[in-house]
């Protein structure tokens, strides 16, 4: 087993279950002390006990809205309280709101960006703030999505901000490489979670025939290259956006064409 992130210190938001759990885990998997947040808190605490149990190591829950600049804050105290520093942090609490752009009100738009943008800005800011005192670098990774890419039915706000999560990490790269900070994203695609199975129980089937290589995307398949964009073998790579689609990105014009059915023509 590797063991890339010994004693180091991450904080992961919106991590009680799906892509986030899962790179919480794999961290905590590795060696990390994990300090695990998401809106839901008897679900965080469940997931954070969960990850201790199975690692015999350190994970804690910090419930709380990741888009709050209050609860922002305290994700950093709080990995300072029990650890003394912040290595790590994966911005990946998002909200993904389906609306015909005519209908869209002001309140689900404002709503979408807080936490998507706002959250994810902030919580850079605080963590490359502590990682400047600490003169020792850091890694942050941004959650963007391959709908950020991509022209897709009734999700036009949440595009805008997956969007924007990709050009900051590439602007971002001025401010940040001179204190040894490293930035990335990664753009998942279609993956099953507890969430997308509860909404749709075809999603991985429907999925699976979209996406030019034949399969949903699963939690470990975004994680594996979280964890790589976080690692020490990642060093010569910040301001990137690496796409994680099953190839679904690079030949769909219409998102609701079955590709992989048309590919066995």
């Amino acid at each position: 087993m590797n063991r890339r992130f010994i004693d180091q210190v991450a904080i992961v938001t919106g991590a009680a279950a799906g892509i986030g759990f899962e790179i919480a885990r794999q961290l905590a998997r590795e060696g990390a002390f994990v300090i695990l947040n998401d809106v839901d808190a008897e679900q965080a605490v469940n997931a954070a006990a969960r990850i201790s149990s199975e690692y015999r190591g350190h994970c804690l829950p910090l419930p709380g809205d990741a888009g709050s600049l209050p609860v922002i804050q305290a994700l950093v105290d709080h990995a300072i309280d029990h650890f003394g520093r912040v290595d790590m942090v994966v911005a990946n609490a998002g909200l993904t709101l389906f609306a015909d752009f005519f209908e869209f009100s002001p309140a689900d738009f404002q709503r979408i960006m807080n936490l998507n943008l706002q959250g994810a800005f902030f919580l850079t800011q605080a963590a490359a703030r502590q990682m400047k005192r600490q003169a020792t670098g850091g890694r942050i990774l941004l959650m963007s999505s391959n709908i950020g890419q991509r022209a897709y039915p009734y999700l036009t706000a949440y595009s805008m901000t997956k969007a924007a999560i990709s050009t900051m990490a590439r602007s971002l790269v001025l401010e940040l490489s001179p204190h040894g900070i490293n930035i990335n994203a990664i753009a998942p695609g279609a993956t099953l979670t507890e969430r997308t199975e509860l909404e749709d129980p075809a999603y991985a089937e429907v999925w699976s025939e979209r996406i030019p290589i034949g399969k949903v995307g699963m939690p470990a398949d975004m994680a594996a290259p979280a964890l790589f964009l976080l690692s020490g073998d990642a060093r010569h790579i910040t301001g990137q956006t690496v796409v994680v689609d099953g190839g679904w990105s690079g030949v769909s014009n219409n998102p609701e064409v079955v590709i992989h059915s048309q590919l066995k023509k």
